[in-house]
This record gives C-alpha cells, structure tokens and sequence, in this order.
C-alpha cells in the first residue's frame, strides 16, 4: 500500500500504555517477583510475565489458576503488587518512553484524534498519565477495567476507536506487545509494534503493518507521510 493512500486513511494513533508509553513492566516483573517470593510461589514475574503481556486483570487471573492452580490467591498478590509498584514508582519513578511527547505533539499539530487502549485499570492508568503531564494529549482513553473481553481480543481497539469517533480502519495501534498486536490487527487497525520485553514471533510479524524499534522511529515515519495534506479532512 503506497504512503499516499495511508496518508488518507489515517485519522488517529491510539497507544497501549505499560511497555509503550512508559518503562513499566519491568517494575511490573519486578512486583510480581516479590509478591511471588512472599506468597511462597517463586519469581512469578521472571517466570511468568512475558506469556502475560497485555493481559487485563481478569485474563491474568485466569492465567495464573490454570498454571498454579484454583486456589491462586489472586486478591492477596494483586494487593501485594500495587503495593510495591507504588513504592518503587515513588521512589525510583517511572520513566516515560523516549519519543512519547514529540510523538503525542506530532497528532495535535497534524489534527490526528490520540486515544490509550491499555489493560491496566483506569485509577492506576490515569493517575500515571496524570503524574507525567501528558494526560491532556488525549482524546479518550479504554482500560482494561471497562472491557468485557481481554487483548488479544478486539473489544479494547474497536472501543478506543469509538471513544474518539474515528473508525478502526483509519486508525493507527502502537502496541509493544503480541497480545496487543492481534488485538489492534483483529479491530481492523494499521498495527505497529515497538517491542519492550519480547520480540515478536513470526505468526505476529503477519500481523502488524510495521515494527519500529522506539516511538523517535515511529515519528520518522509518520513525518514521511506528510498529513499536511490532508489533516483539514479530518
């Protein structure tokens, strides 16, 4: 497909969060572990993560019985978890991605609508957001606390698209993980994967209309697509 016709369609970025737009699921695997080690279950988060990328609460939850078994204390390990993601990111903080707000800047100066389709849950999403000063680039915003179905399933895209009234087709998903890119190719979007934790495989590289390496990398390429042209359209 040439750049001019992707130029026309494109009307809107919509973000995953964790991973993407923010250096967080480290602090994630690092949480897990400890709350594993205190729950007598093991590094959870070096063992256990990386199948889980994408996952809302709900999906991981799920997860975790089929492996450790029914009993999973999941109420137990999700308040150890945000208990120690709290204190590492008031300690350490929690650093944005590199290209977040030239790229965040780029859609508003170009007049494409910005959306977050994340898993995370919405007080958590929001108040990160908030604390790094880029909540007001957004348009609106879907977390995983207000989908019925988890990623890889569509739900969360083709909501997010809803939210700020553009359809799939004209949207472009920026998505760090697998679970995320079939989501976001599934919805009918143009996926683009920006890997963090894994690479991906070759069943997801069918999937996505581009890889890029960081979001500077998918600023280059939305600049060679020139919306000058056709953002009074939108």
């Amino acid at each position: 497909m040439n750049n001019t016709k992707i130029t026309r369609q494109i009307k809107a970025l919509i973000f995953d969060m964790d991973g993407l737009i923010f250096d967080s699921e480290r602090i994630v695997k690092r949480s897990w572990d400890i709350a594993g080690e205190m729950l007598s279950l093991g590094p959870i988060g070096s063992n256990h993560i990386y199948n889980t990328l994408g996952f809302n609460v709900v999906r991981r939850e799920q997860y975790f019985k089929k492996v450790f078994g029914a009993d999973f204390p999941m109420e137990k390990f999700n308040q150890i978890t945000r208990k120690v993601f709290r204190e590492i990111a008031d300690t350490e903080g929690v650093s944005i991605k590199p290209g977040v707000v030239a790229l965040l800047k780029f859609a508003k100066e170009n007049n494409l609508r910005t959306a977050v389709a994340t898993s995370s849950r919405r007080e958590h999403s929001t108040k990160m957001l908030q604390d790094a000063g880029i909540w007001p680039f957004f348009d609106g915003a879907v977390f995983g606390d207000m989908v019925t179905n988890a990623k890889p399933d569509p739900e969360i895209y083709v909501k997010a698209a809803k939210a700020i009234l553009i359809p799939p087709a004209n949207c472009i998903a920026l998505e760090d993980s697998p679970a995320g890119i079939q989501s976001s190719h599934a919805a009918g979007m143009y996926p683009i994967m920006v890997p963090d934790l894994v690479q991906p495989t070759e069943e997801i590289k069918k999937l996505y209309w581009k890889k890029s390496n960081t979001l500077d990398d998918v600023l280059t390429l939305l600049k060679h697509l020139d919306f000058s042209a056709s953002s009074s359209k939108i």
